[in-house]
């Protein structure tokens, strides 16, 4: 095994630093498709003439469906072994497949007869989640191959927050203060553009990930360097069952990101910037302004998992997150006028907004960030367990629990805004504030998104594994591989 690092006699697989930084960019390849179909409900309501209700409860059902062939996904990935290894291909053929699917939303469905749009728009839908799935499983189930070492892993979380950053919040700008206002609305030129060069720098993105991982795409780094894992479908789910860390971490990230797919939900942002505050480019600006403090945040958050281990930090930064949520539920109860937050007048009240949202913002998506390398220390107790390497199976578990509460944020936020009204169209920019509006936006943007990491909190404290934790059990997967070597037949008799 090449480039390792001892560290209190323990030898780790590391990377070097450019490829753990390129890797990362496979999620954000990921993101931008997401961030992309983060407007598809004006799409679909506006354009193409889909209700409220009804885009909504698709939108959940394709997050379910992508949740329920997680598994199937990573069986594939651990029963794989190839010419081009375990993960480029599915970063090659998932993108495809998205972004295919992406182009064939936004230029087809709204020119079909009304009666075939809802069948197409689910198919779509559904194929699109099969190529997110089959790319995003690698961002989770390669971290295991990439390094292994303490100090190295929670770097992964620094580049992802960083890229992360700059991506969204420039996505976020580039659609409020640029798109919208040259086209006028959520048109369909809006999303013709914001798709073409989306997705072109998408690929471009994937290309970067595979050269980061290519080196380490080998069976020398797949678990105690076997051929494909052993296990069959069958015993997945004794697997799952037996392996607390997965599922107190699967539930906990469940719910953080069911609160940050709230707090950044299209129509919250409407509601929020273009409603509340009465101006809608106010949401890429304030992003913008945000976004070195939101760095700046990550650094310091990957510090503390650096020497702590990234259990500490995951609920340092979830607590910090809520403490900010409900700081500006505060500020918005106590001021008169919500449009006082403004930055061609900035006031105390602004100067207040931009510190905690900068804080909200920033820590709550830490623990989003930091649980991907959580992943591979997760299949690395399994590893050491049990002896089986199943980064697939574990990574998509995780993204099926992640799902399935993830996926009802279009819902609940289809429910909240028809019960004052809205059945057959979502708030738009420009609508006048009513009470029930104000307290629906307040409860959507921030009171729901506190309450999901409070729950987070919770059931991280069942997750044990902790710096020392994971010291010990690379220690013990180091043991197991040197008795292999040695032909010991018994070794998981032996050493567990």
């Amino acid at each position: 095994m090449s480039n390792v690092e001892m560290n209190s006699g323990q030898t780790y697989n590391t990377a070097k630093l450019w490829q753990i930084a390129l890797f990362t960019l496979n999620n954000s390849s990921t993101n931008l498709h997401m961030l992309i179909l983060t407007f598809v409900t004006y799409y679909a309501t506006g354009i193409a003439g889909l209700a409220v209700m009804v885009v909504s409860s698709l939108l959940m059902a394709a997050r379910l469906f992508d949740g329920v062939i997680d598994p199937a996904i990573g069986y594939i990935i651990d029963k794989t072994e190839g010419k081009f290894g375990k993960y480029t291909p599915l970063i090659v053929i998932g993108n495809i497949i998205s972004a295919g699917s992406i182009l064939v939303i936004y230029s087809v469905t709204h020119q079909l007869p009304e009666s075939m749009q809802f069948l197409f728009f689910t198919a779509m839908l559904i194929i699109n989640k099969i190529g997110y799935s089959l790319q995003t499983s690698v961002t989770k189930a390669a971290q295991t191959v990439l390094t292994n070492s303490p100090k190295q892993r929670p770097l992964y979380s620094i580049f992802d927050g960083v890229f992360n950053a700059i991506f969204f919040t420039g996505g976020h700008l580039y659609v409020s203060a640029y798109l919208v206002k040259k086209h006028g609305g959520f048109t369909l030129s809006v999303f013709t553009e914001l798709s073409f060069y989306g997705l072109i720098l998408s690929a471009v993105l994937a290309i970067l990930a595979i050269v980061g991982i290519w080196s380490k795409d080998k069976k020398e780094y797949y678990g105690l360097g076997e051929e494909g894992t052993k296990t069959t479908l069958r015993e997945y789910w004794g697997v799952v069952k037996g392996n607390r860390p997965l599922q107190m971490l699967s539930i906990s990230a469940a719910f953080d990101k069911l609160g940050l797919t709230i707090f950044s939900y299209s129509v919250v942002g409407v509601m929020l910037y273009g409603i509340l505050l009465g101006d809608y480019s106010l949401s890429g600006k304030i992003g913008l302004i945000t976004l070195v403090p939101g760095i700046l945040i990550t650094f310091a958050a990957v510090g503390i998992a650096r020497k702590t281990g990234l259990r500490k930090s995951y609920i340092m930064s979830a607590w910090i997150g809520v403490l900010s949520y409900l700081g500006l539920m505060a500020l918005f109860l106590l001021i008169d006028d919500p449009t006082s937050i403004s930055l061609k007048n900035v006031g105390a009240s602004t100067i207040l907004f931009l510190v905690l949202m900068a804080l909200a913002s920033g820590f709550s998506r830490i623990p989003t960030t930091l649980v991907i390398p959580m992943i591979a220390d997760v299949s690395d107790y399994e590893t050491h367990k049990s002896g089986r390497y199943v980064p697939g199976m574990m990574g998509t578990i995780f993204s099926f629990i992640d799902q399935l509460v993830s996926s009802l944020a279009p819902t609940i936020v289809g429910v909240i805004v028809g019960i004052i009204g809205y059945k057959e169209k979502f708030p738009e920019v420009g609508e006048v504030l009513t009470t029930p509006l104000y307290v629906v936006t307040l409860l959507l943007a921030f009171g729901l998104p506190a309450l999901c990491l409070l729950v987070s909190i919770t059931t991280m404290k069942f997750y044990k594994l902790n710096a020392e934790e994971m010291e010990e059990i690379q220690k013990g997967i180091s043991k197991i591989k040197a008795s292999s070597k040695k032909g010991n037949i018994e070794i998981y008799e032996n050493l567990n």
